[in-house]
């Protein structure tokens, strides 16, 4: 009898303990979750959501991303006063330091929002730091020493017969002509030519881009960093964007997808090819480009958010900036705001997979942000299209792995690739006519 007692007691204390450590998981993705909340509505100058969130929990207005930024270093940045009042008036320390020991106010003067730097002053705002967050205290300089190689004189661009493709928060992409060829050109609002925060940007893209050769990657051709507007070029791909192509032509073949997959892994095992890693950060169909309207031919573009990394270890992980790209296609450990790698693009390059397959974004009937937080609460999109290859679906499901370290790298992803293609009858077709 007093031996089942004790039994049972071990039993109830173990329960106990097992509840409390789901308990503990439970607050702790709703602390992450309403972290990475706070921040983007501080990004999003949304002053009543922030308020609401505060209400809920005042300890949020101390939230910190990897890079230890503040709702108030957000909202600084930005110049949204409504948003900086609010976060003030439940106790932001208007003296946080970032990662590099810079203040909100540091921030604002760096971005020159005149009016957020006299409201932190008067709430007893320092500057402290700009030595290498969003600001360099020197001006910026030129990408390369002999940029005569590739500096184009604004005046060999004719935009007579110009027309856009495509809309960004810098400014716009057109098609245009130099030297009797279509081109693109990146062209960055006159307005915004000024603002250091956009030259770095810009700068940091052509230094990028300037490296890279490679057949699945799209072709830097030059750019204007002397002359107002800046201006980036690359080659003229007929085709379009990828997503354009899907929205037309709804779920494509296996084979079809199977190909266009392994021109994205052949561009992106490049990028990643150590020791200088590229990570592309923003890797979605929008950004790959058909050569073609024969689609035959696919390339990966827009490096505007993408980071070169140089890796001294295979294994290196590194604290960058959370909530970088599109949530549609972001990586759970990105959203969440933690230590993240290379891997990140082989999570959404498994996205842009499930897509081709399926016809429709992954989780098209969630917002993007709700799509990402879904993702990040460990859901992924359902397999819906009759037919699928189980090699083709078991790589997916390898690709999106919620830990980084399980997901392949793009050459074994090509390997496998291959090894799907042999396999693959010619006139394979989805068994729509089959349960």
């Amino acid at each position: 009898m007093s031996c089942r007692d004790d039994n049972s007691g071990g039993h109830s204390s173990t329960s106990a303990a097992g509840k409390d450590k789901a308990s503990d998981k439970q607050k702790e993705k709703a602390r992450v979750s309403r972290t990475s909340l706070i921040l983007w509505h501080a990004h999003q100058n949304d002053a009543a959501a922030v308020r609401k969130l505060l209400e809920e929990d005042q300890s949020l207005v101390h939230a910190r991303d990897y890079d230890s930024r503040t709702p108030l270093h957000v909202a600084s940045l930005h110049g949204w006063i409504d948003v900086a009042k609010c976060l003030i008036e439940f106790g932001a320390d208007v003296n946080a330091q970032d990662r590099w020991k810079n203040t909100p106010l540091a921030d604002a003067e760096g971005a020159k929002k005149h009016s957020m730097i006299e409201l932190l002053k008067s709430y007893g705002g320092l500057s402290y730091g700009q030595n290498g967050s969003h600001f360099e205290p020197k001006p910026v300089p030129p990408p390369l020493p002999n940029k005569c190689d590739w500096e184009i004189d604004p005046s060999e661009l004719d935009f007579s017969n110009s027309s856009i493709i495509g809309k960004g928060s810098f400014g716009e992409i057109l098609k245009a002509c130099w030297r009797g060829t279509p081109v693109a050109v990146k062209r960055i609002l006159p307005s915004l030519s000024d603002d250091r925060l956009v030259i770095q940007d810009f700068r940091h893209e052509v230094n990028l881009l300037v490296k890279l050769r490679h057949p699945n990657i799209v072709q830097f051709l030059g750019a204007v960093t002397d002359k107002k507007p800046l201006m980036l070029i690359t080659e003229y791909l007929r085709g379009g964007d990828l997503h354009q192509y899907l929205k037309e032509k709804g779920s494509l073949s296996p084979s079809t997808a199977i190909t266009f997959a392994m021109d994205i892994a052949r561009g992106m095992a490049y990028l990643h090819n150590e020791p200088n890693v590229i990570i592309h950060r923003d890797l979605k169909p929008r950004n790959v480009l058909l050569v073609n309207t024969g689609a035959d031919h696919l390339k990966v573009g827009d490096f505007g958010l993408s980071k070169l990394i140089k890796v001294q270890n295979s294994h290196d992980v590194y604290k960058m900036t959370g909530e970088t790209g599109s949530y549609r296609y972001m990586a759970p450990e990105v959203f969440k705001h933690r230590k993240y790698d290379k891997k990140v693009d082989v999570f959404s390059f498994a996205m842009i997979l499930y897509e081709m397959l399926e016809g429709d974004p992954p989780l098209s009937n969630y917002e993007p942000y709700e799509a990402a937080k879904y993702v990040a609460e460990g859901q992924r999109p359902m397999f819906r299209a009759k037919g699928y290859i189980t090699e083709l679906k078991e790589l997916t499901e390898q690709c999106w792995a919620a830990d980084m370290n399980h997901r392949p790298s793009f050459l074994e992803i090509l390997k496998r690739l291959e090894k799907i293609k042999e396999i693959l009858p010619p006139d394979h077709h989805w068994n729509i006519f089959t349960a």
